[in-house]
């Protein structure tokens, strides 16, 4: 049986990890999210924090999948539903829903919304597959794992840099 460990402190423990790769140490986990009913990661260091659902403030006249504004700490950040975004279902924002907040590291504050927290993955149990012919740059590469799940891996720079991303207005 899997150790059980609380919310609290699986949260200090990624905390952790992630300063660790803020500050350069090597860090060879990939953070897992579940988004549009796929398995996606994302580079640690990309990864800048991950927090619960927070009251989100919605913004007029902008895309379905943009959700709007969220406070965090005093700081107010961009919130996408990663899920709507790629065209499918919206994220259904319950206990399970997660923000990862991506673009602080690239100069914005945007929060992908993810429909939950897959937890990390060692690059050395993953199996590149042939990235995909179509859809964006950012979004082509995928992996396998030792169970033989399959991820999908997010170019984070490369979506803050997608012009259809940073363009929220409808």
């Amino acid at each position: 049986m899997a150790k059980k460990i609380s919310l609290r402190e699986f949260q200090e423990h990624l905390a952790s990890r992630l300063a660790g790769a803020a500050r350069g140490e090597a860090e060879p986990a990939l953070l897992g999210v579940q988004a549009g009913g796929e398995n996606w990661l994302l580079e640690l260091f990309d990864s800048g924090e991950i927090v619960p659902l927070p009251p989100i403030t919605g913004v007029p006249l902008t895309r379905p999948w943009y959700v709007g504004l969220a406070n965090i700490r005093g700081t107010l950040f961009s919130v996408s539903d990663f899920s709507a975004f790629l065209g499918c279902d919206p994220t259904p924002h319950n206990a399970n829903a997660r923000l990862v907040l991506v673009g602080a590291r690239h100069g914005s504050n945007a929060a992908l919304l993810a429909a939950r927290l897959l937890g990390l993955k060692r690059r050395e149990g993953l199996t590149p597959l042939p990235p995909l012919e179509s859809g964006p740059e950012w979004a082509r590469e995928r992996v396998e794992d030792s169970e033989g799940r399959r991820w999908r891996k997010l170019s984070v720079k490369g979506l803050l840099a997608d012009p259809d991303f940073m363009h929220i207005g409808a």
